[in-house]
């Protein structure tokens, strides 16, 4: 089988004055941090099996199996099945899926030992994956042996004494419609498709690739927090150990801008690590520091290195941005200047990454400096990117679609899941934990729900107050003592009437806390909205979608837009999101053709003036 990467977004890894180049930094692996090393990538065609039985794992198919069928990874386990069956795809409650292709010892691995292994990464696989190596059970870095969850990045490292001069992986990917899995808007048993739920898109949905890596070295994992009072930049960087013992951390901190060839910033800290995982700590000076905004998106490379007693070195790097994003009483603050903001709600589906940059670039000419991604996980480079361009991002964990103490675990781990990937980037400024309670229904009646909710909204106020946190958007807002578990007061309202419009702004201005939104906007004790946290309409309009009303063709829906804009900024609220940027599936409203990323509606639309 040919192990070629034909995928033509991926290539080896660059240097860090190559990496410059923007194109090939969009075009990287599918993560933020970037190593000195090159990469095989495993996309392309693999053998491909149904297991309808799910007899798989006790027939031992991961030991030897007769495949049938074969399938082009990255796909879904829809379109994989579609083919197979030469029909659409068609489950209903759980299906099984197997993958399996060999590949080369890559040549770059043989002459690294004995200071690196080999390590094997998927993109994004689910909602439940199984690895094997030539028949050998695999654990990923975090002790896994069944990975749960779709939408971000898990490894393993491959052990020398099983690997072979070719090799065979085995994958059993099984998908459900199990409503405590963190799904986003994909169908479940509790919520069918149609209307504003979508068709499952599973399995094997990203890329996936082999590298070499140091034994001992710093993970693909680091986030900043940035002061502006003290030029300080906060860097929590993982590492791995194999070997224990002393080490030094180097930083470095280039300006981007400048293309230098010596760094702004440098320091060493001295570390005695154990064996396993661990995350440190470490501040640096930048002098004179320029900060990211959407005006001006100024971004640092960081170079960091974890260096052995005898002076071997691991890399890794990154982009960063220096700002400050914060509620003050009613306003919200970007780098100490109050800023409005200009939102439309995206939910990219099953777009390739090629789309979604013209969507981004799109979404910007609309005016918006300001994008919330849907209750998705999306492919990792969308960040990158709208660091490049200067777009805010509110980003949103994946619901399950039933409350219960499984659901809220699985909700749990998906969050610290993206947590731990998505910590570098300065375009991210919001965070939702569920929306119109999906996955929390009983927020207004059960206590361990609420109760959850605002342990992990106090966990990402003290652990990551870089950014904003909404406990459940839309409306059922949680109140405790009086005091608002969420950085911004929410709410979702569609109408298509402008005098409705005017008249639901007014009440919810004027605090209304019970019928301007479909529920509640606060649910638990008491509130009394007095302008004491900033009021946002995260989503509005939906013209031309039969569900919301308002004009269907073109002129009609920017006339209206226009005018329903113009009212909200007559009146104190700080920011909304328009719903929505493209088409998908049922819901045919979009501003954005989802193709060729062209404009139904004039550019600026959205920008407030």
């Amino acid at each position: 089988m040919n192990t070629t990467p034909d995928h033509s977004n991926y290539g080896t890894t660059k240097s860090r004055e190559e990496s410059f180049d923007n194109e090939l930094y969009l075009d990287a692996l599918p993560r933020a941090v970037l190593r000195p090393n090159e990469h095989v990538l495993l996309d392309g065609e693999w053998k491909f099996d149904i297991d309808p039985g799910d007899i798989g794992v006790q027939e031992m198919w991961s030991i030897g199996h007769q495949y049938s069928q074969t399938a082009h990874w990255p796909g879904s386990v829809e379109e994989h099945i579609g083919q197979a069956q030469k029909s659409a795809a068609s489950w209903r409650d759980k299906i099984v899926v197997w993958y399996e292709r060999e590949f080369n010892l890559p040549e770059q691995h043989i002459g690294n030992k004995p200071d690196s292994l080999l390590q094997l990464t998927f993109g994004a696989c689910g909602y439940e994956t199984r690895v094997w190596l030539n028949g050998h059970p695999l654990a990923t870095i975090e002790g896994e042996e069944v990975h749960i969850g779709e939408y971000t990045s898990f490894s393993y490292e491959l052990d020398d004494r099983i690997l072979q001069p070719v090799n065979r992986v085995t994958v059993r990917v099984s998908s459900t419609m199990d409503a405590d899995t963190t799904r986003g808007k994909q169908e479940s048993h509790v919520y069918k498709r149609g209307g504003i739920w979508y068709q499952t898109y599973t399995g094997a949905v990203r890329s996936v690739w082999l590298e070499t890596v140091e034994r001992n070295r710093l993970r693909s994992r680091v986030r900043v927090l940035s002061t502006m009072e003290d030029n300080l930049a906060r860097f929590d960087l993982t590492t791995r150990i194999h070997d224990p013992g002393l080490y030094t951390i180097r930083l470095k901190v280039y300006n981007i801008a400048d293309h230098p060839t010596e760094p702004i910033a440098t320091d060493e800290f001295p570390i005695s690590l154990e064996a396993g995982q661990k995350s440190q700590r470490l501040v640096l000076a930048i002098p004179d520091p320029q900060l990211w905004s959407p005006e001006s998106p100024y971004q640092y490379n960081l170079v960091a290195q974890l260096v052995d007693k005898n002076g071997y070195e691991s890399q890794i790097e990154t982009k960063f941005g220096l700002r400050r994003f914060e509620a003050r009483g009613s306003q919200i603050y970007l780098n100490n200047q109050p800023v409005y903001l200009d939102g439309i709600l995206y939910q990219p589906g099953a777009s390739t990454y090629r789309q979604i940059q013209k969507h981004m670039y799109a979404m910007k000419e609309l005016g918006c400096n300001l994008v919330r991604i849907h209750i998705a996980g999306v492919d990792p480079r969308i960040y990158k990117l709208a660091d490049k361009i200067g777009m805010m991002l509110w980003v949103e964990v994946p619901s399950p679609h039933q409350s219960s103490k499984k659901s809220r675990e699985n909700h749990k781990q998906e969050l610290l899941r993206m947590l731990a990937l998505m910590g570098t980037h300065p375009s991210i400024v919001i965070w939702s934990l569920y929306n119109e309670d999906w996955g929390a229904q009983d927020i207004a009646s059960n206590q361990d729900t609420r109760q959850y909710i605002m342990d992990m909204y106090h966990y990402m106020q003290i652990a990551y107050p870089q950014f904003l946190t909404v406990d459940n958007d839309g409306w059922q807002h949680i109140s405790h003592e009086g005091k608002l578990k969420s950085g911004l007061l929410t709410a979702h309202l569609y109408t298509p009437d402008l005098e409705r419009w005017k008249q639901v702004l007014d009440e919810l201005t004027a605090g209304n806390m019970q019928s301007v939104a479909a529920f509640p906007l606060v649910v638990g004790d008491p509130f009394f909205y007095r302008k004491q946290v900033p009021l946002v309409v995260s989503e509005w309009g939906g013209f031309g979608f039969s569900n919301y009303g308002g004009p269907e063709d073109e002129a009609g829906r920017a006339d209206q837009i226009r005018k329903f804009k113009e009212e909200l900024r007559k009146r104190s609220i700080s920011g909304d999101v328009y719903t929505q940027a493209t088409d998908i599936e049922d819901e045919r409203n979009g501003l954005i053709d989802p193709e060729t990323g062209a404009l139904k509606v004039p550019a600026g639309i959205l920008k407030s003036h």
